[in-house]
């Protein structure tokens, strides 16, 4: 696995934590569809995100890929909004958590390096349900680095 990183700042978590509560409370919620593929080596989560959907991601505790085959976003970072259209990759660092709308139909696939298949433990693995859990995560990695 790779190095582990700071958690975001606390402004832009905050901003998270109030976009989904929004979505919670006045949004009608979707279950977005999407397809795992499996590599040597290799998971791939591809998501199909609707025109005129609002959605978070999940906080990753190691650096993945991504990639958007298709379509168009207004993505929150902590650099702002930026629109995106497809194709378009970025490298996410650990701790990234994302909130986008999308203008057009869009295709977002993650790609982590990994040989487990189980699509429950690579997300046991690889996500954090919490910020709280990804600063123990980074506090459990920083102890590991340690003792090495």
């Amino acid at each position: 696995m790779d190095s582990v990183a700071q958690v975001p700042a606390a402004p832009l978590r905050e901003q998270m934590l109030r976009i989904e509560d929004t979505i919670r409370a006045e949004l009608q919620p979707i279950e977005l569809k999407h397809k795992d593929y499996f590599s040597k080596g290799v998971y791939a989560r591809e998501l199909f995100i609707p025109k005129g959907t609002v959605l978070t991601g999940k906080i990753h505790k190691y650096t993945n890929l991504n990639i958007m085959s298709m379509g168009e976003l207004s993505v929150l970072t902590d650099e702002g909004i930026k629109r995106v259209k497809a194709p378009f990759t970025i490298v996410s660092p650990p701790g990234t958590k994302r909130a986008a709308y999308a203008h057009e139909d869009t295709i977002w696939t993650t790609i982590h390096g990994t040989e487990l298949t189980d699509v429950d433990e690579i997300e046991r693995v690889f996500i954090a349900q919490s910020y709280q859990e990804f600063e123990n995560f980074l506090t459990h990695e920083a102890l590991k680095l340690e003792r090495n």
